[in-house]
């Protein structure tokens, strides 16, 4: 099992410790607001509360902030993720959800990691799923696809390890730069809550056809 350092103290924040908990993970939530922090923990059940600015315990750190403040809380942390495996779960997208925010040809985890310390390495993961969809852990019975994408091989065995743990299924997508369409397929998803699903209780996910 992991060690894992949520920052954010958000739904999918929540989402995410309730199930790292469950799978039997070391769970610390941090957050600026220290109170609202205790009461995220208090409601998963299990966590510690961590101080926002000092190193996270967890080896696995994951990005649970908006994808506008990222690169800041990365770099804030500086060297204090060094070595630690970093998952972002953003999604760099306008406020009218029409468009990502990242320069062209580069997306939300590859700007994330030029913020990063040496030695620590950014895994995109989760950002497709939806907090209440991940809350509930499966969808008609039917196992959750997390979709990864990062340069390093151990770290993504680490993220894929981690992902299991929480009865999901990992998917390999390749290195850094697939999280451009990571991060597109959320702007899908997005796009489908605007114009026609109407909610968001649905996934996107691989059926294997034998």
């Amino acid at each position: 099992m992991s060690s894992v350092s949520i920052i954010g103290l958000g739904n999918m924040a929540g989402a995410l410790a309730g199930r790292a908990l469950a799978g039997g993970n070391a769970v610390e939530i941090i957050g600026r607001d220290r109170a609202k922090a205790e009461k995220v923990a208090a409601a998963v059940g299990g966590a510690s509360v961590g101080t926002a600015g000092v190193a996270p315990a967890g080896d696995i750190v994951i990005l649970a902030v908006p994808y506008a403040s990222a690169a800041a809380v990365v770099s804030e942390y500086g060297d204090a993720l060094r070595g630690k495996v970093i998952i972002d779960i953003t999604n760099p997208v306008s406020s009218d959800f029409k468009e990502l925010l990242t320069p062209d040809g580069s997306s939300g985890a590859q700007e994330i990691a030029k913020a990063a310390p040496a030695g620590a390495h950014v895994v995109k993961a989760f950002n497709t799923l939806f907090s209440n969809v991940l809350a509930a852990g499966s969808a008609e019975g039917r196992q959750l696809d997390v979709f990864i994408a990062g340069d390093d091989a151990r770290a993504k065995a680490r993220v894929s390890a981690f992902v299991e743990s929480l009865g999901l299924r990992p998917l390999d997508t390749g290195e850094l730069p697939m999280a451009r369409t990571l991060e597109n397929a959320a702007l899908l998803e997005l796009g489908l809550v605007a114009h026609s699903v109407k909610h968001t209780n649905f996934v996107l996910g691989v059926s294997i056809l034998n």
